[in-house]
């Protein structure tokens, strides 16, 4: 572990990982990448949030020091014998879709999530996309956080459906895409999905009312509550280079909005999608987490001001 630091606002439970990726703009192999780099290096423009993940041995020195550099307490992550979680994959045209090339778990293939004791009293608590046993598990270790929020995948879905169930039931906002709804509920409509997934989230002890935010991809986003809906359309790209990364970067842009603003209101968390959505653009800008490294506040906030015009009339 590094350097412990004082209790952080912001939580992130996920990988670290180095990516390869290839599309039709461009191509990078052993990037930094992995659900909790893409989520921090988002939440770091408004919090310093805290990362909990394994690294092994290969992991560049100059990757510790530009996580350092964005804003980001390392004190959770551990640096284990071996190589560090390692994946592949390839965009055609249609960059909806991707092919998945070869996933390493490496030492990630062992993580077991042991928070300090800084990190289980952190206010706000983001899980990654591991395993929905892990997610229970950090979550038994949480004291009392404001807000829970949950990520997952199809391979979960498919392969742990009782365990993220467990999971989910213990969360306040469930951040998921299109696919992986349909695939849950088995339901084709996003709204009768939503309805259903609302209804699992709110058979646990809740403080708080569920929010579920589902992603469309350049189609923008849904987000529910009971008897709300809110409909943001995607940021306008011209050139779209690499969407990896794009969901854990607005999961990192919604949840370090609110943990900057502390306000779980209705009109607050729309602010949040769009604080969310406009680093999950830049995101999209370039391969892997390059632009997320190289943009500064003022871009945001003039990104932000185009998407409220873009919706207002």
């Amino acid at each position: 572990m590094l350097k412990q630091e004082s209790n952080p606002q912001l939580l992130v439970v996920g990988s670290v990982a180095y990516d390869s990726i290839k599309t039709p703009f461009g191509e990078i192999g052993r990037a930094l990448g992995g659900s909790a780099s893409y989520f921090s290096l988002a939440a770091g423009y408004f919090t310093q949030p805290a990362l909990v993940a394994v690294v092994g041995e290969d992991f560049l020195p100059q990757d510790l020091a530009m996580l350092k550099k964005k804003n980001i307490d390392l004190s959770g992550l551990a640096v284990m014998p071996g190589k560090t979680f390692a994946w592949g994959g390839e965009y055609g045209f249609d960059m909806n879709s991707r092919t998945t090339l070869f996933t390493e778990l490496n030492v990630f293939e062992n993580f077991s999530p042991a928070l300090n004791g800084a990190h289980k009293n952190a206010e706000f608590l983001f899980l990654g996309n591991i395993h929905p046993a892990l997610q229970i598990q950090v979550l038994k270790q949480v004291k009392n956080p404001k807000l829970v929020g949950l990520d997952t995948m199809n391979f979960w879905i498919e392969s742990a459906k009782d365990e993220l169930a467990q999971a989910m039931q213990m969360a306040d906002v469930i951040i998921i895409n299109d696919s992986e709804a349909r695939e849950l509920t088995k339901q084709h409509n996003p709204l009768k999905a939503a309805r259903q997934i609302l209804n699992l989230m709110q058979g646990g002890e809740k403080n708080l009312p569920a929010t579920l935010v589902i992603k469309r991809g350049e189609y923008g986003l849904l987000m529910f509550q009971e008897k709300k809906i809110f409909h943001l359309p995607g940021y306008p790209l011209e050139d779209v280079a690499d969407p990896t990364g794009a969901g854990d970067t607005f999961a990192g842009g919604f949840f370090g909005y609110l943990a900057k603003t502390k306000d779980l209101s209705w009109e607050n968390l729309k602010l949040a999608c769009a604080a969310g959505s406009t680093l999950a653009s830049f995101c999209c800008e370039d391969l892997g987490t390059a632009k997320l490294m190289n943009i500064s506040e003022a871009d945001i906030d003039q990104r932000i001001f185009e998407l409220k015009h873009l919706v207002n009339f």
